[in-house]
């Protein structure tokens, strides 16, 4: 029963994690899932028009699920800016809260390149 409570109390801390609003910060970009390539692998068109092959970090494989056309953060790798990691998924509201805190001609670009 112990061990019931603290799965729980874990998960509800993830999804309220999960499920707030956040902006890219410094080294991340704003990308767009075109393809998925296997072994938590994705190919992604990013903001600044390059496609990168991002990979989705093993604590995130089993919580966050994603298909093309998912609108996700990619935070780039220091020693290789070709690659990156997925480090947030964007849901459909959360896609129309970011046209309205300026970044609508990224999604439109991001749209016209998929």
């Amino acid at each position: 029963m112990a061990r019931l409570r603290i799965i729980n109390f874990y998960r509800s801390a993830y999804c309220s994690a999960m499920s707030e609003f956040r902006l890219p910060g410094e080294g991340e970009i704003l990308g767009k899932v075109i393809e998925m390539l296997g072994d938590g692998r994705f190919k992604v068109i990013c903001a600044d028009g390059q496609i990168r092959v991002a990979r989705l970090p093993g604590r995130l494989r089993r919580r966050l699920w994603l298909k093309a056309g998912d609108y996700v953060i990619v935070a780039l790798w220091d020693f290789d800016r070709e690659k990156g990691d997925i480090v947030h998924k964007y849901e459909k509201r959360d896609v129309e809260e970011l046209k309205r805190r300026g970044f609508a001609e990224a999604i439109e670009a991001l749209d016209s390149y998929a």
